[in-house]
């Protein structure tokens, strides 16, 4: 397979005139050359924290707080998880994950409720369709088990070295929350050397320091920091101290957009935070974090792709593509998904 256009190659998402050569689903070579299309190349995203369960909720719970929206175990949405139908949450999980494909996202990592039963509904809903899915379960070991690690809610929500310990010992991931809405609950989160921290809105400097003396990554969702009132992360300080990774949190509060999420993040970052920084952030970041060989044009990754149609009504006329990209595509620009 060969695709054509401008393609965003490396790390560094250096624009290259030519093509990329895939064979048996990876990567080869990328190839400088003259070439007609107006196709944008790049890796296809890495949807770093979800929460697809929550697929049944959408726009629920207007006015209240963080708290009373997902705080467990009797936040709104865990409320509504315990009502749904198992059919019901299965269907509203497989039109998620649809939106999620169409709109570029290529693998995501998920944070699910309902212990066992809970992993083994979005099981059900990943049948069939074609995105890289790194599942982590909550609530129990047994759910860690079942999945491909541990999500906790957070260090003020009780204490997971039981939960951590189990998942360290079956070479799982074990990512938490922490500092979303407050700095109170970060080192007791980091005191469990997690894989990776979700949020740190709060982040104080004693913390930056902790997180950059271990290397731990971090997922940040500004979107929903901002629908629940936390405040926003303070990007620029988080990627000089570790990798950063983008994801959207709570289908309950967004829609699992990475064009959205990589709008919004640019434009409400300082200038010390480029277009490829949040490039980076939606790709190739995502997929170091949760252990996956995608998010990257260069050889010998997964071909994960995504192909924009740069001469498109939104992008004719880009004069930097990583920018555009960034701050101006979106769903209607979408040509191709890979692998189709």
């Amino acid at each position: 397979m060969v695709l054509e256009g401008t393609v965003l190659a490396g790390r560094e998402f250096e624009p290259v005139e030519g093509r990329v050569v895939v064979e048996n689903g990876v990567i080869q070579r990328v190839e400088r050359d003259t070439v007609s299309s107006n196709d944008i190349v790049l890796p296809a995203f890495v949807n770093a924290h979800t929460h697809i369960g929550d697929s049944i909720a959408k726009e629920a719970g207007a006015g209240l707080s963080l708290d009373e929206l997902v705080a467990p175990p009797d936040g709104l949405k865990h409320r509504l998880l315990r009502d749904a139908d198992r059919e019901e949450l299965v269907e509203a999980m497989v039109r998620s994950l649809r939106f999620m494909r169409a709109g570029g996202t290529g693998a995501f990592v998920g944070f699910r409720e309902g212990g066992v039963e809970g992993v083994e509904a979005i099981r059900d809903a990943l049948a069939g369709i074609d995105i890289e899915s790194v599942v982590l379960g909550r609530e129990t070991v047994d759910a860690m088990a079942a999945a491909d690690g541990f999500g906790a809610s957070g260090a003020r929500d009780g204490h997971f070295d039981r939960e951590r310990n189990a998942t360290r010992e079956a070479g799982k991931l074990f990512g938490i929350h922490a500092g979303e809405r407050d700095p109170a609950d970060i080192n007791a989160a980091l005191d469990l050397d997690p894989d990776f921290l979700v949020h740190m809105v709060h982040a104080e400097e004693l913390h930056l320091d902790r997180v950059e003396e271990r290397g731990t990554p971090i997922a940040i969702c500004p979107r929903s920091n901002l629908v629940t009132g936390v405040g926003a992360p303070p990007i620029g300080d988080l990627l000089e101290r570790t990798s950063v990774a983008l994801g959207t949190d709570n289908v309950m509060l967004n829609a699992p957009s990475m064009f959205r999420e990589m709008e919004f993040a640019a434009k409400l970052s300082d200038g010390r935070v480029t277009a490829p920084d949040v490039l980076r952030m939606a790709t190739v970041a995502g997929a170091d974090l949760a252990g996956l060989d995608c998010g990257c044009i260069e050889p010998d990754r997964i071909a994960r792709l995504l192909v924009l149609d740069g001469d498109s009504d939104s992008l004719a006329g880009y004069r930097d593509p990583v920018r555009a990209v960034v701050r101006r595509a979106g769903v209607d620009d979408v040509k191709r998904v890979l692998p189709a």
